[in-house]
């Protein structure tokens, strides 16, 4: 993924970029942009290519910050979309800390092109009491994607940046946001706020905890948010967890015929797995259901990552049959080494069987 992001800052690309920039400023000159852009290019990694663009942005666009940022936000919508949006966000993360008001109207208007998410954090670091004032006001925005921006980019543990352990800390600091947030229609946002939670869910899960406990889930969207949100903690088996949604704390069921169809599978191909949940309990259970993968690491030991299978209501004595096919490529995020792995079935949080397979070079 990352490797595939990457070739997006190509030569063509800076080609590309260099005409635009000429376009709204006369004095840019496209030949030395792109060649000073692309110096090295080959060696550097993603996030590099990303700094090493607003480096040499800087050294090419105007000297006055103001001019510089009125440059980029008339290039900005032809890159709307991509990736490689995320450059414009990134200048200002870099060079706009002398000038708050610019960069904060300017981080708002380049987030609805892409995300200013990554660049809103080197605010948050610097002046964390000052720059949450403007996010809360975000959070009210009519734009969707600036009140996602308010969320997304306070988050404690946002992937792929530096933690915020200030926040993390004082979870407090961002609540407001969370509050204008709980009932927003758009799926865009719901996700940045479920995700905002789920990584208090893991760092303060008593504080995650007594605000979704507090907020009225009448409301679907709020529903909507607290169930992702929970997510974590459900797979855990958190008793608190369970008990907010009625799933069953004490799941009287079986696990029979776990069965795999292959017990030797490549890289590229699906395990495919099947089993047979029996009820043992004379009510119905709500029960939440999920798969763990157990893969090799390079040490060869196994490390279990759990997957969301399906949400149930379990009928007296009734049985079910559940299969999934779960497919095994290389991501920027997970290197697959050959070897033993494991599947394992959890409902409610708890081990219910585990069968082993390998995979193979």
């Amino acid at each position: 993924m990352a490797d595939a992001l990457k070739d997006m800052f190509s030569k063509k690309f800076y080609e590309r970029l260099s005409l635009e920039l000429y376009k709204a400023d006369k004095n840019i000159h496209p030949d030395k942009f792109v060649k000073c852009v692309t110096k090295g290019l080959e060696e550097l990694s993603l996030n590099q290519r990303m700094r090493n663009t607003s480096v040499v942005l800087k050294q090419h666009l105007p000297n006055d910050y103001k001019k510089s940022v009125a440059v980029l936000s008339k290039v900005v919508p032809q890159f709307k979309g991509s990736y490689t949006s995320l450059l414009f966000p990134d200048f200002v993360g870099q060079y706009g800390h002398s000038d708050f008001e610019q960069s904060m109207e300017a981080l708002s208007y380049f987030t609805q092109f892409g995300s200013s998410e990554f660049a809103i954090r080197e605010f948050l670091k610097r002046d964390m009491k000052k720059t949450l004032s403007v996010m809360k006001k975000w959070s009210e925005d009519k734009n969707h994607h600036i009140r996602r921006l308010s969320s997304e980019g306070s988050r404690p543990r946002l992937p792929w940046s530096f933690n915020l352990d200030e926040i993390a800390k004082n979870p407090e600091l961002t609540k407001p946001i969370l509050e204008k947030l709980k009932t927003d229609k758009e799926l865009y946002v719901k996700k940045s706020v479920a995700n905002h939670l789920n990584d208090f869910s893991r760092i303060n899960p008593d504080w995650m905890l007594k605000v979704i406990n507090s907020w009225d889930r009448k409301n679907v969207d709020t529903a909507w948010i607290v169930k992702h949100a929970s997510r974590t903690l459900i797979k855990k088996g958190d008793q608190r967890s369970l008990a907010v949604f009625d799933y069953e704390k004490s799941p009287k069921i079986k696990i029979e015929k776990l069965k795999i169809e292959k017990l030797k599978i490549k890289l590229g191909e699906s395990l495919k797995f099947d089993f047979e949940l029996q009820s043992e309990k004379t009510k119905s259970q709500k029960l939440v259901i999920d798969y763990a993968i157990h893969y090799q690491k390079k040490s060869g030991e196994l490390a279990p990552k759990v997957f969301k299978l399906k949400d149930i209501e379990l009928k007296p004595k009734q049985a079910v049959s559940i299969s999934k096919a779960h497919r095994f490529m290389d991501f920027t995020t997970r290197k697959h080494y050959p070897g033993k792995h494991a599947v394992e079935i959890i409902v409610n949080g708890k081990s219910y069987g585990k069968k082993e397979f390998l995979l193979v070079g």
